[in-house]
């Protein structure tokens, strides 16, 4: 999704300061006496990933002794705003976090402000770490379609969306844990009646288009996937997929399975919501296991969308290196650390999803389950992307769109017309 995500974590973090301070000198790939390596990301410091990252740096002050590391936080909706005007100008970092998709790295890609990595990738052997289904997301065409073409940038983290449950709410209210799509409905039904809004939600940002686009994935196929997000045929938003999705949507709302009030909710009030132990599911990615992880104060546990072959997920955001970096080389060196088993192994035991981690070095229990489901959807092709990939400025008309189903402001027939006019709008000519 663009992160939907992103997710990622995905709320908005202030500017950070420069974490590192540089001596002089010089080591190993291409750094030099003065040389910055300049850093944007927007993980949270709690998460798998901002943990991983943080060892990364310190890994690569090691080997570079003499280069100044400027790390500057951003929140994810700030990097998805603005990325083509700061990366078209001298502003531009060295390496960035980026969401991946038609939508983001490939429009960045087609609009010539990536750098190509594929002579990087070869040389590192990155690709031979990644397999083809996390790769996809990380090699573009001239059109900026995903899949094909020349690699913009590298994934080094899978990724995948979840039902995360408060297994106290579960026990204390006699709710089943749900294994099928009745026993799912069913267990909202039951929060319902003992006066708990089920569903944590944020209709402002992409938690809301997420259970929506799950809605439609429990009713499709890969076929379908790559009719919608690969052009590989016509999407149609009045199928019985996006109708089944639309309409049940709004049912949930309607039964206040999800509360009217998350129309203008952020990421960050759903997932807080969770962890306060207020809301007793959250349907979202696996990159905020982490922080629920450490914060969450009571027993919970995940599982996949029941009935479903497909779920939201990819390989992870990428790290991309700009057109305008002035240190590219150290950009590089920097990706390759964080894809040695060092980091991947922290990634791993912090409830990241590594994709070059050993595996014996995952000692965590709640990270081999997490790991352990992401290899059988994977297994079994059922990673669907994200829906606002597809077309630039998808994401907005999501948000747009999933707010007027929970509001009521638009049927669900009007809200599928919005999102087919904006998608076929959107189609690179």
């Amino acid at each position: 999704m663009a992160k939907l995500r992103k997710p990622t974590a995905v709320t908005a973090m202030a500017l950070a300061g420069a974490l590192l301070l540089a001596s002089c000198g010089s080591s190993g790939g291409g750094a030099g006496d003065g040389r910055t390596l300049r850093l944007w990301h927007y993980e949270a410091p709690n998460s798998a990933m901002g943990i991983a990252w943080n060892q990364a740096v310190a890994e690569f002050k090691k080997s570079h002794p003499g280069v100044k590391v400027e790390f500057e936080a951003k929140g994810f909706e700030q990097i998805q705003k603005t990325a083509s005007m700061v990366l078209n100008s001298d502003g531009a970092p060295d390496v960035m976090e980026y969401n991946k998709g038609n939508a983001t790295a490939g429009l960045l890609a087609r609009q010539g402000l990536l750098t190509d990595l594929t002579p990087e990738v070869t040389k590192y052997g990155w690709d031979k770490l990644l397999s083809p289904s996390v790769s996809t997301t990380s090699r573009y065409s001239a059109q900026g379609i995903m899949g094909s073409g020349n690699w913009y940038g590298v994934p080094n983290y899978g990724e995948y969306a979840m039902v995360y449950y408060n297994k106290d709410l579960f026990a204390s209210n006699g709710v089943k844990v749900p294994t099928t799509p009745e026993e799912f409905t069913a267990a909202l039904a039951a929060f319902k009646a003992k006066g708990i809004t089920p569903l944590a939600d944020s209709g402002a940002e992409y938690p809301a288009q997420q259970y929506l686009y799950q809605l439609a994935l429990s009713k499709a196929d890969r076929a379908w996937v790559d009719a919608f997000e690969l052009y590989k045929g016509k999407a149609d938003f009045h199928d019985a997929a996006w109708t089944y999705a639309a309409d049940t949507f709004a049912d949930w709302v309607s039964k206040g399975y999800i509360a009217k009030t998350s129309s203008g909710a952020k990421a960050e009030d759903a997932g807080v919501s969770f962890i306060s132990g207020r809301s007793p599911m959250f349907f979202s990615g696996s990159w905020w296991f982490g922080r629920f992880k450490d914060e969450n104060k009571f027993a919970w546990g995940t599982f996949l969308w029941p009935g479903s072959k497909l779920t939201p997920g990819s390989g992870g955001n990428l790290w991309v290196v700009p057109k305008n970096a002035k240190n590219k080389q150290l950009a590089y060196d920097f990706i390759d650390i964080t894809m040695k088993k060092g980091v991947q192994n922290a990634l791993g035991n912090n409830g990241g999803i590594p994709v070059a981690a050993d595996p014996s070095a995952i000692t965590d229990p709640q990270s081999k389950a997490l790991i352990g489901d992401f290899t059988t959807v994977s297994g079994a092709d059922g990673l669907a992307f994200y829906p606002d990939w597809p077309v630039p400025g998808f994401y907005d008309v999501l948000v747009s769109a999933v707010q007027k189903l929970i509001t009521g402001s638009a049927k669900p027939d009007d809200v599928l017309d919005q999102l087919q006019k904006a998608y076929d709008a959107g189609i690179p000519r």
